[in-house]
């Protein structure tokens, strides 16, 4: 369980509380495209892209004018209304400073744009700390499908193995599963631990696993 050389980090849910910002900015965009939407049930989608959740939930293809109508409006509701209000999930920092400081090298993997992914990892206070990131030109399908852990793997220089991942979603676990990547879950994007089951371990949250450090395969990288 040792040797671990690269972190892949999941940042919706797992460093920045911003699950229920992204369903209800969903809501919201098709609400005003006079489409119903179950903020229940899309929330219970947040951690698959759009590619994915939006033929689930809308009944559309993203690819279709209505999907590429919706998606568009919906990013531009997330950064207006919702981005300026989020925070960290707690002890996000740290936990990543500790990573930083044991050598570690820290890669976000995640299917939004460019622009997106600056202002998510500027919310989470952790821009400064991250070495490199996947974005959406990187991966054709976003998770449970495993492109971006692969996208992430070849932009860390590492292999499978000498990689550990740390997200929130059952997605995230079965990208990381699909990708031969070992998972440590976190409850604070709102799933349970029976819910991330297939997972190394589940803490609350970053400082709860930081709490822990000492007794996870982190504690045993470079």
């Amino acid at each position: 369980m040792s040797g671990v050389r690269a972190v892949i980090l999941d940042i919706d849910g797992t460093l920045l509380e911003s699950n229920d910002a992204h369903a209800r900015a969903f809501v919201e965009a098709a609400r005003e495209q006079g489409v119903e939407a179950d903020y229940g049930e899309i929330r219970r989608m947040i951690g698959m892209g759009a590619d994915k959740l939006i033929p689930r939930a809308f009944g559309f293809e993203e690819s279709s004018s209505e999907g590429e109508r919706l998606d568009r409006r919906k990013g531009e509701i997330f950064r207006e209304r919702h981005l300026p209000n989020l925070r960290p999930t707690p002890g996000t920092r740290e936990l990543l400073e500790r990573m930083r400081a044991d050598g570690l090298t820290l890669v976000v993997a995640t299917s939004a744009g460019g622009d997106d992914l600056r202002g998510l990892l500027e919310r989470a206070g952790v821009r400064d700390l991250i070495e490199d990131a996947t974005t959406s030109s990187d991966v054709e399908e976003s998770k449970p499908d495993p492109d971006v852990l692969h996208a992430a793997l070849r932009k860390a220089g590492e292999p499978p193995e000498a990689t550990l991942m740390i997200g929130d979603t059952p997605y995230d676990v079965e990208a990381a599963r699909r990708a031969g990547v070992r998972i440590i879950g976190v409850r604070c994007g709102g799933w349970s631990e029976a819910e991330l089951h297939g997972a190394l371990a589940v803490y609350d949250d970053p400082a709860d696993l930081l709490a822990h450090y000492g007794s996870t395969p982190l504690a045993g990288g470079r």
